[in-house]
């Protein structure tokens, strides 16, 4: 089963995603501070991060940074109400694999996630072939959408 770390400091919007993602086959992990998404995303295990930018204690995008800088290439889908080109800009040019401004859909996230590991993808928004394994994002289990 794939696992998705959620670094996601609103409650409602990570208990969204959470039960999104898990009605859809996939195991998630939820954090609510960029440090601690920092510690748990270097530590591997995920195949997918999503990503708000602003987090406390650290901020989203020099979590960002920090992991590429360090070679992990767990894809990264950021998730934000930070929606300026600037913003979007900064995020894909720090390494996200994906930029999706809040409000959001959540097939939008779906299908976000998928071309973030997708192996057809443009290789400038995905991780190396070597970063990945072939099972890399996909669920376990039957698909269905949040109510």
């Amino acid at each position: 089963m794939s696992h998705i770390l959620i670094a996601e400091d609103e409650v409602k919007i990570a208990t969204f995603l959470e039960k999104g993602l898990r009605s859809n086959g996939f195991a998630t992990t939820t954090v609510a501070d960029g440090e601690t998404a920092y510690q748990y995303a270097r530590g591997g295990g995920f195949d997918l991060v999503v990503l708000d930018l602003g987090l406390p204690v650290r901020d989203g995008l020099s979590v960002l940074k920090a992991l590429r800088q360090e070679a992990v290439h767990t894809p990264v889908v950021v998730l934000t109400a930070r929606d300026s080109t600037a913003d979007t800009v900064a995020g894909l040019e720090s390494g996200a694999d994906d930029y999706m401004p809040k409000p959001f859909a959540f097939d939008e996230l779906l299908a976000a996630s998928g071309s973030a590991c997708d192996p057809r993808a443009p290789p400038s928004r995905r991780p190396s072939r070597s970063a990945r394994s072939p099972s890399t994002c996909r669920p376990d289990g039957p698909r269905s959408t949040v109510s």
